[in-house]
């Protein structure tokens, strides 16, 4: 073989090499940036689901939630920066680092130790992180209001007030323009009869009368109309204030000591039933005794003000005296077991948001007619259990079987 013919071969290998160098190095520009972060599709996934289940509780890319905002979070800081943050949040403030003090400063929280995830874990959430910043926050949405002033299956106590105020402003137009009406035809018919001429000097006298504004008002139907649309205003005011007795939606009393939902139910997720240990069991919801905060709270903040107060009290052997926020008539029975253990409720149905409340407040109307229609719309959670299971091949008809169907609305269910 000739050398000439070694030199084109060892031309074209060398060309076939550098072919493949070069589309190796665009690929890696193209799964890795210079931050490190991939564009892979795998990846964004798996960091997905990452986030998912360990950062949405308290973080959102396009929006604040209990923590910031973490659109650009890897231009702000280097990706090594963050991986060591997320792993030991305490451990990096506590250090001194100027950013991760100014963000305790401002949130006035810790993030808890994620040190279960590896290095490349971390990196997939940031790349998750980055692929939604690239995106671009969600289009708005057009939430419709709800003028009736209900949420859910809600029922509002008392008469509309939008409907009654609309009904009498219609009337009020209507009234208007009849009189607008009958002024435009007497004027007409006024003209009319002039030009008939040969009037008597009665008829003259009554025709040539002017109007006078002090007349109408003593006039016996003013009167009336006024009196009327007086009454009216006086009978609904006095009919809201008889339904709004008993009635204590947003009531949020000071409690003796500043717990808060919102970060222990919320941030931490500490489940309500390990507070409240007898809701699957009993017909009340206990309030926690001070033996179930100190099993957090003899090695966490013991030095707080706040929790001095549970020392306090544990040493002098006194309950703590919190204030009853929902309250119902002695006259009624409500069995919480029944509802979250039997029917499978959530707290937050009639509770509300617990997890974003500071200051628990009463969030639902908790009225005779809030219950009866919450029986009416609800439906009978008849999964895995025998005895319902058997009323609903009882049940007639094809519509789903709601509380009203197995005896939610007799009066003996609530009341004594």
């Amino acid at each position: 073989m000739k050398i000439s013919t070694y030199v084109k071969s060892f031309r074209i290998l060398l060309l076939v090499f550098i072919l493949s160098s070069y589309h190796s190095f665009a690929q890696d520009e193209n799964t890795s940036g210079s931050d490190g972060l991939s564009v892979e599709a795998a990846v964004v996934s798996k960091g997905e689901q990452l986030f998912s289940g360990n950062c949405t509780q308290c973080h959102a890319v396009h929006e604040q939630v209990v923590g910031p905002k973490l659109a650009g979070v890897y231009e702000r800081q280097s990706v090594e920066w963050l991986i060591s943050f997320i792993k030991y949040p305490q451990k990096v403030i506590e250090s001194g680092d100027e950013y991760a003090v100014a963000l305790y400063e401002k949130y006035k929280q810790y993030m808890p130790n994620h040190d279960f995830l590896s290095d490349e874990e971390i990196k997939s959430i940031l790349s998750y992180v980055k692929a939604k910043t690239i995106e671009g926050p969600p289009p708005a949405e057009n939430v419709a209001s709800n003028d009736s002033g209900t949420t859910g299956g809600g029922q509002q106590s008392g008469f509309n007030t939008n409907l009654l105020l609309t009904i009498i402003g219609l009337l009020i137009a209507l009234l208007i323009i009849v009189m607008i009406a009958m002024i435009l035809m007497i004027s007409v018919l006024s003209k009319f009869i002039r030009k008939q001429g040969d009037l008597s000097e009665e008829d003259q006298e009554y025709l040539n009368q002017k109007f006078k504004f002090s007349t109408l008002l003593r006039s016996q139907t003013f009167v009336t109309v006024v009196a009327l649309v007086f009454i009216t205003f006086a009978a609904k005011a006095t009919v809201d204030g008889l339904f709004s007795i008993g009635v204590q939606q947003g009531y949020a009393p000071d409690q003796p000591i500043k717990f808060s939902h919102k970060l222990h139910a919320g941030f931490y997720e500490i489940d309500c039933k390990y507070c409240h240990t007898s809701v699957e069991k009993s017909k009340n919801a206990n309030i926690p005794s001070a033996n179930i905060c100190m099993n957090c709270h003899n090695t966490i903040k013991t030095t707080s003000p706040e929790i001095q107060k549970i020392y306090t009290a544990l040493e002098n052997d006194e309950p703590i005296q919190w204030v009853r926020v929902h309250n119902l008539p002695d006259l009624s029975y409500f069995n919480h077991s029944q509802h979250v253990k039997v029917a499978g409720l959530e707290c937050e149905t009639c509770h509300g948001e617990i997890t974003e409340m500071e200051v628990v407040q009463q969030h639902s109307l908790l009225t005779m007619g809030w219950c009866i229609d919450c029986h009416r719309k609800t439906e009978v959670n008849v999964k895995n259990n025998e005895y319902y299971s058997r009323l609903l091949e009882a049940h007639q008809g094809n519509d789903p079987m709601v509380v009203e169907d197995i005896g939610g609305l007799e009066c003996s269910k609530c009341h004594y």
